[in-house]
């Protein structure tokens, strides 16, 4: 090997571990949040999307998508519901988040805080939730669980977007992986 190549498989394999130790962290808020009450199956309050939203800034394309396909199967796995009906929620929710998010912070960053990009893809989650609810679960009555989800969602999702905008603006360690980034 040469030493161009050993130094491209050095960071490919630092990348992929950088990947896993933000699905590492989304597996672990995913089994926090499973420990609180939800009224429906599929309502959560979305702390496994924060690892999402930090790595906006520090994930290639491929790496950002590897990393929602893990929270899902990491979802599924703590909360058993990775053979059920229930996992097409996590799914359903979970990429049209990312892509909005993705979407966002790629071409509209300097008009959009991380903050409304967190709003943005829990309003996408939500819909697509609600939607998915509405044709499995509940038909029209998914209406009337509409409003509070909708309200949950956008609570938290101002919530998990102040601490990214203040994670991402104070920790060292996002900024040393930014700079990489930027360098790689």
């Amino acid at each position: 090997m040469t030493r161009h190549s050993d130094s491209r498989l050095r960071s490919t394999v630092i990348r992929v571990e950088f990947v896993a130790l933000l699905a590492a962290l989304a597996l672990f808020l995913s089994t926090v949040e499973y420990l609180i009450p939800k009224p429906v199956p599929f309502m959560r309050i979305g702390l496994a999307n924060l690892p999402l939203i930090i790595g906006l800034g520090l994930l290639h394309e491929r790496e950002y998508l590897l990393l929602a396909l893990l929270k899902i199967l990491g979802q599924g796995l703590v909360t058993g519901t990775i053979f059920s009906y229930i996992i097409l929620f996590s799914f359903g929710g979970t990429v049209s988040s990312a892509f909005i998010m993705f979407l966002l912070y790629r071409y509209g960053r300097r008009y959009v805080s991380l903050v409304g990009i967190s709003i943005a893809g829990a309003m996408a989650s939500n819909i697509t939730q609600l939607q998915l609810s509405r044709v499995i679960l509940f038909g029209d009555a998914a209406r009337f669980i509409a409003p509070p989800f909708l309200m949950v969602g956008f609570a938290t999702s101002i919530v998990l977007g102040l601490f990214a905008e203040r994670f991402v603006s104070r920790s060292s360690w996002y900024a040393e992986h930014a700079q990489q980034e930027h360098l790689a």
